[in-house]
């Protein structure tokens, strides 16, 4: 069985639901596991011929051992990604080729439109085993930047025994990715938008996770990516893509960044033993992850710029805390973001850095520089990018007009994050064509909406879900 640690050290060892549905280790570090589980040679001996359906199962049984056998985590991966799942493409996780040896890894092909879709959809069902088991309910509490919120709403509406609060940033999200939290119809989802930016929307869930006393009452859980089993989910498409193009060497990939998830997704697979190189971070404007692996110093820069791409808007992610634990422990680990909650900013060691730029490579992109990469890339090849997707292409070319890139062998697989149709006034604003969303969601903007404004009050947050949560003092 694997044990899950807190980052910070300061916790009991934990099994793998318990680490999924606590969310946050209750001295605020983030759930991690002791050891890094290795991938069987049957994976690579496939050469990516297992498909999407064999390498989550792989890597579900792998970390959730002792609590989901092997024939369980294939189960649940068949009914996720297998035909009757809810992935319009047979892939999930489709690669297509670009030019020569620039690939794209669409990851759009879910119910909401977005990558968050393949890990919660996972969550999902492993909410459905685990709450029914206990017999038991949870109030899942989740802060979006865009695209989480939509793919928990697609997840979890309906579920007997959850009740989702999201949270998203007042004006800071698109049309189309507001109303896929606002207009589900579902009674156990309730949107609030509040006026912060998605760094205040997750202070508000930690500070609600760090109150032991409310977080028992409410039977707290979160689908941000500081759960843990989110890794678990998107961790199987850098395996699989990995697998599929090793022919020629390790294969790296170019990454959008906002909570850091997929990067950590990344180093994840790394570690697992699949074929991955060299992981390139692109950020838009708010590039504190690119100033971090530049210099090995963690700052806050003041507030959140709103950019084209706003999923991206974040500039203290939560996922880099497993990437500190991991190459440092967890002492070094509490000490650092003891300093950095502070002062708002913490150095890395020596050895640390050394070993982040040994496996990251860090760009940014202006929002100019975004919708050049949308026109150039559309008039190349004919793709129409979201502007997340963009970021990671403008970042991707300036790495490589500086001689940064791409690394000595393999080949580079850009992830594209979102479906263009969910940023059509940026997607038309860079290419004069308005993208139509997939027929399934042809009625989006003809569907109620239901959604609550609120200030940026802990208080009033924690009154909204006692109120509505029916998990309180089950």
């Amino acid at each position: 069985m694997i044990e899950y640690v807190s980052t910070r050290g300061g916790a009991a060892p934990v099994g793998f639901f318990d680490a999924m549905l606590a969310g946050l280790a209750p001295d605020g570090g983030l759930y991690s596991p002791r050891h890094w589980p290795r991938l069987r040679p049957y994976l690579a001996q496939s050469g990516g011929r297992l498909g999407y359906v064999g390498a989550a199962a792989e890597i579900l049984s792998l970390f959730s051992e002792g609590d989901v056998s092997f024939a369980g985590a294939a189960e649940i991966a068949e009914q996720i990604y297998g035909e009757a799942g809810r992935f319009a493409h047979p892939a999930v996780a489709p690669l297509k080729q670009l030019d020569g040896d620039l690939w794209l890894m669409e990851l759009f092909h879910g119910p909401s439109l977005a990558f968050k879709d393949v890990a919660l959809q996972l969550i999902a069902a492993l909410y459905d085993r685990a709450l029914l088991a206990r017999d038991a309910r949870l109030s899942v509490l989740c802060a979006t930047s865009g695209d989480t919120g939509g793919a928990a709403v697609e997840a979890l509406k309906g579920a007997d025994r959850i009740d989702l609060f999201v949270l998203l940033p007042r004006g800071r999200v698109s049309d189309v990715q507001r109303r896929l939290m606002t207009a589900s119809g579902a009674a156990n989802v309730h949107a609030l938008e509040v006026e912060t930016d998605f760094d205040g929307c997750q202070a508000l869930v930690k500070t609600l996770f760090a109150d032991a006393a409310f977080a028992r009452s409410a039977q707290l859980s979160g689908v941000n990516s500081i759960n843990w089993a989110r890794i678990v989910g998107q961790a199987a498409y850098f395996v699989r893509a990995a697998y599929a193009l090793c022919a020629d060497g390790p294969v790296n990939f170019a990454v959008p960044t906002g909570n850091f998830g997929d990067a950590l997704s990344a180093h994840v697979a790394r570690a697992m033993g699949a074929p991955v190189g060299r992981v390139l971070i692109a950020t838009n404007a708010n590039d504190m992850m690119a100033a971090t692996v530049e210099t090995g110093t963690h700052a806050r820069q003041g507030a959140a710029r709103a950019t084209v791409s706003p999923a991206m808007d974040i500039l203290a992610p939560s996922n880099f805390e497993r990437l500190v634990h991991d190459l440092s422990g967890a002492v070094a680990t509490r000490a650092f973001y003891a300093q950095f909650a502070q002062s708002g900013q913490a150095v890395l060691s020596a050895e640390a850095h050394q070993a982040l730029r040994a496996n990251f490579a860090a760009e940014r992109a202006s929002d100019d520089e975004t919708l050049a990469a949308m026109r150039m890339v559309f008039e190349r090849t004919g793709e129409v990018l979201c502007p997340h997707t963009a970021a990671g292409a403008a970042a991707l070319m300036k790495a490589q007009a500086q001689g940064a890139w791409p690394p000595p062998r393999g080949a580079t697989v850009l992830l594209a994050t979102a479906h263009p149709a969910k940023f059509p006034d940026t997607v038309e604003q860079a290419l004069g064509v308005r993208p139509a969303l997939p027929a399934r969601l042809a009625d989006l903007y003809d569907r109620p909406e239901a959604i609550e404004r609120m200030d940026n009050d802990v208080s009033a947050l924690k009154e909204f879900i006692r109120v509505r949560s029916r998990a309180w003092n089950r």
